[in-house]
């Protein structure tokens, strides 16, 4: 497929060791306009090197992955594909692919860890212990993002502030210290209202399950549509009664959201 280009966003000049830090990035996106665009163009223009977003085909992340390669933004956009997907999700990637001319890099669980965690827990596991859930997005999820972000400067990602409870202070720049980058959430003053109209007037292409009442998507056996009045978010790993519900990707070591802001 010609014109990929995932591949500009590799070729960025970069002759600079040192990212600028979290509080120089937050107040050149503030004097930027409230438009995504604008601060994903002023994040590429500030941070030097290699900046990933990470897309799970959700509504957010279709609005994102418009927003950068519409505007031709040197910015890789790449996937984890977990192996326990929707249908309509492969499908979805499928047709983004075809949209935007681009291939969208996958990154997969390790073999021989994901057999050694079927092999302990069962291939469905998860259901029995919040431990075994855990750690099969440990493994399916949290390491291979460790791989995707290796070596980058800063991480985009689809978070907004009203998606849950946990997530209502996320902040549109944040330092991760853990990964030791920039972290950014375009979309984080937006609601999913906006999303949707967003999507809907740009004919962006979006996962067929949303119009079924699944709001957010991830793995097919963790996630189910939502009860009239339910929050979100319910729909993922909804055998647990903890509210505040991560896969692993955006929480620190002590399990909460990491959310340090960028000030």
């Amino acid at each position: 497929m010609t014109g990929d280009r995932n591949k500009e966003a590799g070729e960025t000049a970069a002759t600079s060791s040192l990212s600028p830090s979290a509080s120089t990035v937050a107040r050149l996106l503030q004097s930027r306009a409230n438009d995504p665009a604008e601060r994903l163009r002023a994040l590429r223009e500030a941070v030097p090197g290699r900046i990933v977003f990470t897309t799970s085909f959700g509504i957010e992340d279709q609005a994102i992955t418009h927003f950068i390669l519409a505007n031709r933004i040197a910015i890789e956009v790449v996937t984890l594909d977990t192996g326990r997907l929707f249908p309509s999700t492969y499908a979805l990637w499928g047709e983004t692919e075809e949209r935007y001319g681009v291939r969208i890099r996958s990154f997969h669980p390790n073999e021989a860890a994901l057999a050694a965690f079927v092999a302990d827990a069962g291939v469905n596991g998860f259901y029995f212990s919040k431990e075994a859930r855990l750690g099969c997005c440990h493994v399916r999820k949290v390491e291979p993002l460790g791989r995707a972000l290796e070596g980058a400067a800063a991480w985009v990602t689809g978070l907004r502030a009203d998606q849950s409870g946990g997530r209502a202070s996320v902040d549109l720049a944040a330092w991760d210290a853990e990964r030791g980058l920039i972290k950014l959430a375009p979309l984080f003053d937006w609601s999913r209202e906006q999303v949707a109209d967003f999507c809907a007037a740009e004919s962006v292409p979006v996962n067929a399950l949303h119009a079924q009442g699944y709001l957010s998507i991830g793995c097919a056996p963790c996630t189910r549509a939502l009860k009239p009045g339910e929050a979100e978010r319910a729909g993922r790993w909804w055998w647990e009664s903890d509210e505040a519900r991560e896969c692993g990707l955006h929480v620190g070591a002590d399990g909460k959201l990491t959310r340090r802001k960028a000030a």
